[in-house]
């Protein structure tokens, strides 16, 4: 049985049984194929940008005898997927500021009935930001670590409501709901980042940096006191 590491079993547990999945960034299609052999899903999208990955996709597709039930295909994050074709999708492998632009270039994506499953493996802030603007609801978050480096990962689902949140919102998420040693982690990793962008930005900028830091560091102290 094929084995995707850590932070794609993390990504495959929040598909829905049932569903077809759009994999974006797909790389060696080790998510659609995992999820097809586990008998998740009925078919799967493996799409990405270049053709090299595409290539090792094919091998890995054809190395478990799924050709019927995996398509391969060379797309620009969403260009080439019709909406009619999946309703899951899956984002991985990507930093967060490139993968809320994709986001924005798919309006289709607003729809109840479509999930989104996303892994940023940078920026993380941007990805819920953007989540959080266009109406979508974050389900769940979850963390954990592959090959000695921390991963998050989180699903969404479109309700048209946006709902206020404060300014450290993007950068908590859901994971403070997590209750993984490996979300404290994330959160605490998230804070220095912010720790040293701050101690760099300009002074209108300190008071809205000193705002996001501090209710961070109370979410930090508060899961700290429950593990």
């Amino acid at each position: 049985m094929l084995d995707p590491g850590n932070r794609l079993k993390m990504a495959a547990a929040m598909v829905r049984p049932g569903s077809r999945v759009a994999d974006v960034g797909t790389d060696h299609a080790y998510l659609p194929v995992y999820l097809i052999l586990n008998g998740t899903i009925p078919s799967a999208l493996a799409c990405d940008l270049r053709q090299g990955p595409l290539c090792n996709a094919e091998k890995t597709v054809a190395a478990y005898g799924l050709e019927a039930k995996v398509t391969l295909r060379l797309s620009d994050g969403f260009d080439r997927i019709d909406p009619s074709e999946a309703e899951d999708f899956v984002l991985c492998g990507m930093g967060g500021t490139l993968m809320a632009k994709l986001l924005a270039r798919a309006p289709w994506l607003q729809d109840p009935s479509k999930r989104l499953i996303l892994q940023p493996q940078s920026h993380e802030e941007d990805v819920r930001g953007w989540l959080l603007e266009n109406g979508f609801s974050i389900l769940r978050e979850d963390a954990c670590t592959d090959d000695g480096k921390l991963y998050a990962c989180m699903a969404a689902e479109y309700t048209g409501v946006r709902v206020p949140c404060s300014p450290a919102a993007p950068y908590i998420g859901a994971l403070a709901q997590c209750g993984k040693p490996e979300a404290l982690q994330k959160l605490k990793k998230t804070r220095d980042r912010l720790r040293l962008k701050a101690a760099h930005c300009p002074p209108a900028e300190e008071a809205a940096f000193a705002a996001i830091l501090k209710e961070l560091e109370a979410t930090i102290d508060a899961l700290s006191d429950r593990s």
